[in-house]
């Protein structure tokens, strides 16, 4: 790619994370009994940037929005759904996986962000098959590359087509001399279980593993010949789809628009609001609850549908999460603060935990845990601010618990009462991507500890009953509360974002890993470090020769 191509494609345009399906360029979607179909048929002119074109079924940003898209949508507005049947509209090839001129021509923020979303989508695959019943069947009818098959290896179960050629690889290490970014590397090995030393040579030659040998090596579950494919894929869909226990006959409920305006000043919607100061780089982001309790009962909470304020209220804060981490690169530290009536909250809470056996309530559930585990991997500063007027209860107390330092004012002069509280939802429903809730892994798992904070449950916490409990970093008074809150920000401000950014990945986690937290672990250190290595991006690297015909010219130095 020449330097205009890539200057270009280095200017900050904003991407709207905000699609539906009469947009789509990239995924065709059918529906047939308790199946649905995705089909990937990339449009190679359809890139969500110029300077690349979309060959041999390759993606970008702008194919997993509409995956992410489409996923919601089966979610929530086909709740007959029970198996999601995953294949391509190419002959001969799956998927190529990530775009790699696409790759050659980003920055290097671009690059680890466009990681981070498609994990995050291949990481909804299997939340939505451990809690929603929704199973997920890959249908490799063709050569299947890097990311198309590590979105493969999201799925419950792998088929490839026999054919004599297809086959599934990982070739970024030979071909581009970087890691397969989207959770490739982990997944073998985590959830495959394929042997450590058929692993490193999977993953160092480029032809990959076709056949027996890769049913074998447990990189598939069945190969099919061609002849068959089609009605095995449907046989086992359906098979899959008796697993499932959603529902045959409940209506969905349909993903409307977000109503939001965007200007200078931020991202503004009903009950999330983000006002932006780019002078000291801190962004405000304020989740409102509503006036009133809107659902109490199982008819009332699908009459609400989309205007239930616990799904609304997250789809305004899983966009606002996206826009300013894609958008908004500049600002550095994020102050979580809410406002309203924490009993309404916490109200609310208590339906959402007596409902939760309902489809709708456990997707809005499943949506929630997601959108606060985004949060967590999210690459900027948290802090939350607790002061008079807050509701810091329950489910958003969960802001608070994901921040990396909370301050709440210890307000005594009769202005009002400042408190939070915790709530069923603090205790399961929403786990980290360490599969501990938040206040578990706050206290790393000490059963003292967390006995102390369940027995609060429900109850009105003020500054230093919170500060006794820990479920705060500290308690400022009226007079030394503007100042700490300046200092905190000024300071924080003044860091090195690459040394805060390591710091809070290895801090929000504490010891428990999993292979979610593996995931972004690796991709947050090894590969961030790879994609600015000069073997993979340098002039002679290998990413930046991909297609060249020159050999790419390695430092041979172990580092």
């Amino acid at each position: 790619m020449n330097a205009a191509i890539q200057a270009e494609f280095q200017i900050l345009e904003r991407i709207d994370y905000q699609v539906d399906p009469t947009t789509y360029k990239h995924w065709k979607v059918s529906y047939k009994g308790p199946v649905a179909t995705l089909t990937l048929d990339i449009n190679e002119d359809g890139g969500i940037r110029p300077g690349y074109k979309l060959k041999l079924n390759s993606y970008d940003l702008g194919v997993d929005i509409e995956l992410h898209d489409a996923l919601q949508r089966i979610r929530f507005e086909h709740p007959e759904i029970r198996t999601v049947v995953l294949t391509s509209g190419k002959p001969k090839i799956f998927c190529s996986g990530a775009n790699i001129y696409m790759l050659g021509v980003s920055s290097h923020a671009w690059k680890v962000n466009f990681c981070k979303f498609t994990n995050e989508t291949r990481n909804g695959i299997e939340d939505s098959s451990k809690y929603s019943g929704l199973k997920f069947l890959a249908a490799c009818n063709g050569a299947t590359a890097g990311g198309g098959y590590e979105l493969a290896l999201a799925c419950d179960e792998i088929f490839l087509i026999d054919d004599r050629n297809s086959s599934v690889s990982l070739p970024e290490v030979p071909l581009l001399g970087v890691l397969p970014g989207t959770g490739g590397l982990t997944r073998v090995t985590d959830k495959r279980k394929v042997r450590r030393d058929r692993a490193d040579i999977f993953c160092t030659i480029q032809e990959g593993v076709r056949g027996q040998r890769a049913v074998d090596w447990r990189l598939v579950d069945e190969v099919v010949k061609q002849q068959q494919f089609s009605e095995r894929i449907a046989q086992r869909a359906q098979e899959l789809a008796e697993q499932s226990d959603r529902p045959t006959d409940s209506k969905g409920v349909t993903l409307t628009p977000l109503k939001r305006t965007i200007d200078s000043a931020g991202y503004h919607y009903e009950f999330v609001d983000v006002r932006i100061d780019r002078n000291s780089r801190v962004a405000t982001l304020t989740v409102r609850a509503p006036k009133a309790v809107i659902a109490k009962n199982e008819t009332e909470i699908l009459a609400a549908g989309i205007n239930w304020w616990p799904l609304q209220m997250t789809r305004e804060l899983d966009d606002a999460i996206l826009n300013l981490r894609t958008n908004e690169q500049q600002i550095g530290l994020w102050l979580l603060k809410t406002e309203g009536d924490a009993q309404v909250v916490l109200d609310t809470d208590a339906t959402i935990v007596a409902h939760r056996s309902n489809w709708f309530v456990r997707e809005v559930i499943g949506f929630m845990r997601r959108t606060l585990a985004r949060l967590d991997v999210t690459s900027r500063s948290l802090y939350a601010v607790i002061d008079p007027g807050s509701c810091f209860v329950g489910s958003l107390l969960e802001l608070a618990l994901a921040a990396d330092r909370s301050y709440m004012l210890d307000a005594t002069d009769g202005s009002g009462v400042n408190t939070l509280a915790v709530s069923a939802m603090n205790f399961g429903p929403l786990p980290m991507a360490n599969s501990l809730s938040r206040i578990d892994a706050r206290f790393y798992q000490e059963e003292a500890l967390i006995e102390a904070v369940k027995s609060s449950l429900g109850k009105a916490l003020n500054p230093r009953d919170a500060v006794a409990l820990g479920l705060i970093t500290a308690a400022p008074d009226e007079l030394d509360w503007a100042d700490e809150i300046r200092m905190a920000i000024e300071e924080r401000a003044a860091l090195s974002p690459d040394a805060l950014t390591g710091l809070e990945a290895n801090l929000r986690f504490g010891p428990v890993e999993t292979m979610n937290t593996r995931v972004f672990g690796r991709l947050s250190a090894w590969q961030n470090w790879i994609f600015i290595r000069p073997n993979a991006v340098g002039t002679n690297g290998a990413l930046k020769l991909f297609g060249s015909g020159k050999k790419p010219q390695f430092d041979w130095q172990r580092v």
